[in-house]
């Protein structure tokens, strides 16, 4: 008989595409560097002539605008002499990524120096921070008076917002992730449709629902309330976010395990999450503490260093920046300035201590956890070679009976 014989057919390519040259996707060459400051000269002198020459065109930002045009249609005219279009794109697209980093940059370093300059009149004075202004005039100088009342005004009411919407706003974003149904649809919906829910409605709301119907009135737990209004819905959305990119897997190998659900909630899924509700809470905390039409309908104004929420008007330094600064008066416009920056000061502050202590990922151990961990390793071992050591004379024993 004759044998069949397969064969397996492979098919032949008539041409392959070239191989280009391989590009260097990490540095800057020399030639990029040059296209840049070429592009950059090209169009601000473009500009140049076009606002002082051709048209009658003026304004500083008005400049940047169009000098940025002129320098995006130059560097693609540049590249496109030695690069192909793949290329070109890269580069182009590199050139708008930097730039919005810039400008991002250069916006908050603007906000931040405007602030510290036009307020650099009363943050050298002491008294600026550590009183407060029951004694001092618009017509005083920058050495009497303070804000201590409304720094500690801040602390008190996003320390009884915060309160409020960390339990609050992670439960139901574990209530929207693991249980689920149509009724977590609906709070879903309704969170998302808070988050644009203008600062002002929600002073409304507490002004109408509690104030005006005597069951608090202007003081600083009113104001707290007002600010978990707006803090809430940011919390929810966020973390709700954060929980949905906790893999699967995880949960499945805490079932496997034997472990309950809430077990597996309060054991490996919020541990992994960690940071990412930091970062929520961070967001939350950003939206309430720079509030003010809330806080000026339910807080109320003074002067006066106020310690007790539930009694008598409690300022915040969002709503002192605003008194100060709507005041004709130059010094108290440098009081403003100089409150407006130790809010940032302390925005900061609050930021820097929330990474330090929610910054750690899952499984990363603090200094003192990891030595408690290294201690505890070293007494099991001694009391395994203590045991060990108890259990050699009565093993010789059989031993030495049978030799007797």
């Amino acid at each position: 008989m004759a044998t069949i014989q397969k064969t397996t057919y492979t098919p032949k390519l008539d041409s392959q595409a070239p191989e280009g040259p391989r590009r260097n996707l990490h540095g800057v060459r020399a030639e990029e560097v040059f296209s840049v400051l070429g592009s950059a000269g090209a169009a601000w002198a473009t500009t140049a002539l076009l606002f002082g020459w051709f048209t009658p065109m003026n304004g500083g930002i008005g400049f940047v605008v169009v000098s940025f045009v002129f320098f995006l249609l130059y560097y693609v005219l540049l590249t496109s002499f030695t690069g192909q279009r793949e290329e070109i794109k890269d580069r182009v697209i590199t050139v708008l990524l930097y730039s919005a980093g810039v400008i991002l940059v250069g916006s908050l370093l603007f906000v931040v120096t405007f602030t510290l300059v036009r307020g650099q009149d009363a943050l050298p004075h002491l008294n600026f921070f550590v009183t407060d202004m029951q004694f001092a005039g618009p017509l005083d100088a920058l050495d009497i008076g303070g804000i201590s009342h409304a720094i500690i005004g801040t602390l008190v009411q996003i320390s009884i917002a915060l309160a409020i919407t960390i339990p609050l706003g992670i439960t139901t974003s574990v209530f929207l992730n693991e249980i689920g149904g149509r009724f977590a649809r609906f709070v879903r919906t309704i969170s998302d449709a808070m988050t644009a829910l203008p600062s002002i409605v929600a002073g409304l709301f507490v002004f109408s629902a509690l104030i005006r119907f005597n069951i608090l009135h202007k003081s600083g737990l009113a104001a707290a309330i007002a600010i978990s209004v707006m803090m809430l819905p940011i919390i929810i959305r966020a973390s709700d976010v954060v929980l949905r990119l906790v893999p699967g897997n995880l949960r499945e190998a805490s079932y496997a395990l034997g472990s309950s659900r809430w077990r597996t909630v309060w054991s490996v899924v919020l541990p992994t999450s960690r940071s990412g509700l930091v970062t929520a809470v961070i967001l939350g905390t950003a939206r309430g503490i720079g509030e003010t039409s809330p806080v000026l309908l339910t807080s109320g104004i003074t002067s006066v260093t106020n310690f007790d929420p539930t009694k008598d008007p409690m300022i915040s330094l969002p709503l002192q920046v605003f008194t100060f600064i709507k005041s004709p008066e130059p010094n108290f416009i440098a009081r403003g300035f100089g409150t407006a920056a130790v809010l940032m000061l302390l925005v900061l502050v609050l930021f820097a201590l929330a990474r330090v202590i929610g910054g750690k990922g899952p499984g990363q151990l603090s200094a003192r956890q990891r030595a408690r961990v290294l201690h505890q390793s070293r007494l099991d071992e001694y009391r395994m070679a203590m045991r060990n050591t108890e259990a050699a004379p009565t093993s010789k024993a059989p031993s030495e009976n049978r030799k007797k």
